[in-house]
């Protein structure tokens, strides 16, 4: 049993801490929750204490309480300014001074706030210090707006805190493929035809899925990080050998191709380093095998499959969309490549959660947390079909 502080700040969304303070006690935690004036407004303090089935009176010093864990939900934009600052002027943000151990801070406020320049530097200090997000998700709001601000749903705030208590185990006897990295494709002994994929979502996906429980393959081409510690890794430089080994391993409960595999490669490659000369040096290009769709030919029943579509703009999430049916996977992941603040070589990403039950987009975060959005899309989905 774990203890964790549960920061409540003044927001719409202050109703859904019941829920999250619930889920807590029925796992078997000790729940302390921390409530300020403002979020008093919304519900009263009592309420959360009997959900929490503890007394107010407990301790007379609670923003000091030891804790193994503190979690701000819903975490409004002026707590996000506080917290950032230093300031300690409520229970929550005394606390947060006083913590000594993991902070998941699940941001919900209008789009428009969540947008501004100072909050998003705000949200990069706290980040630089260690703090975690989960959320905010797209949709409508309180006031009728529709964009990025809604407060993530209490289950999965839970789930990010077991996680981050060491707890989850959700995965547990599943075997995962994951793909990352960019294959090259050879010209010669010396050059190849390749692409920008530095490694890093795809082993971030194979690390949280690690951590889950499960036992990782990770099919790595040519990564510029280093693999995580706990899963077999496959060297697989060429778009052929990622067809191979992925093939090899078509039995797995859950496949996700995250790399990006060449769609070229040159009919002839030389075998040793080709001479520069004064003449122009013409190369044919070819189609490689489609990896995602071959799986998704010719997959196993009850498998789940999960593809990634690195594209540009509008245009190329329509793309997206349409390789959901025609690669027949379960769940594809677009991410814009138009932007260099995510994707290709840089330590964020944001993305696109496609699947026929529809999409939601998760906002810029470091790749580890969009891959525990990623993961847990993905067993939202195994729960839904049964697997």
């Amino acid at each position: 049993m774990a203890r964790v502080l549960v920061g409540i700040s003044g927001g719409i969304a202050a109703y859904k801490a019941c829920d999250l303070v619930r889920l807590f006690v029925k796992g078997g935690h000790e729940v302390v929750p921390l409530v300020t004036p403002a979020a008093e407004r919304f519900v009263r303090a009592e309420t959360f204490f009997a959900l929490a089935r503890r007394s107010p009176y407990d301790d007379l010093y609670v923003h000091l309480t030891r804790a193994d864990l503190l979690v701000v939900a819903p975490l409004t934009a002026n707590t996000l300014a506080k917290l950032a600052h230093g300031l300690a002027d409520n229970l929550v943000t005394e606390a947060a001074l006083a913590h000594r151990g993991p902070v998941l801070l699940a941001p919900a406020m209008n789009p428009r706030m969540w947008a501004s320049p100072a909050t998003q530097s705000n949200v990069e200090v706290l980040r630089a210090r260690g703090a975690l997000f989960v959320g905010p998700g797209e949709g409508e709001t309180a006031e009728g707006e529709w964009g990025v601000g809604r407060l993530a749903e209490p289950e999965e705030i839970f789930r990010r805190s077991r996680e981050l208590l060491g707890e989850t185990d959700s995965l547990a006897g599943r075997r995962v493929l994951v793909s990352a990295g960019g294959t090259r494709e050879p010209l010669d002994a010396v050059r190849f035809v390749g692409n920008r994929s530095s490694g890093r979502m795809g082993v971030a996906l194979a690390e949280e899925a690690r951590r889950r429980g499960a036992e990782v393959t990770l099919l790595a081409a040519n990564l510029a990080v280093p693999p995580p510690r706990g899963v077999e890794v496959v060297e697989t430089p060429t778009a052929a050998a990622m067809l191979d080994e992925a093939l090899a391993r078509r039995d797995s409960d859950v496949v996700v191709m995250a790399a990006a595999v060449a769609d070229y490669r040159p009919a002839e490659s030389a075998e040793g380093k080709r001479p520069k000369d004064d003449q122009p040096w013409q190369v044919t290009l070819e189609p490689t095998a489609d990896v995602l769709r071959t799986l998704g030919e010719g997959r196993t029943n009850g498998q789940l499959l999960i593809g990634f579509a690195a594209d540009r703009g509008d245009r190329g999430l329509a793309r997206a969309r349409e390789k959901l049916e025609q690669k027949r996977v379960d769940l594809m992941v677009y991410n814009d490549i138009s932007r260099s603040d995510i994707g290709f070589d840089a330590g964020d990403n944001e993305v696109v959660l496609i699947s026929a039950a529809g999409e939601r987009r998760v906002a810029k975060a470091p790749k580890d947390e969009i891959a525990a959005a990623v993961v847990d899309a993905a067993e939202e989905l195994l729960r839904e079909q049964g697997r």
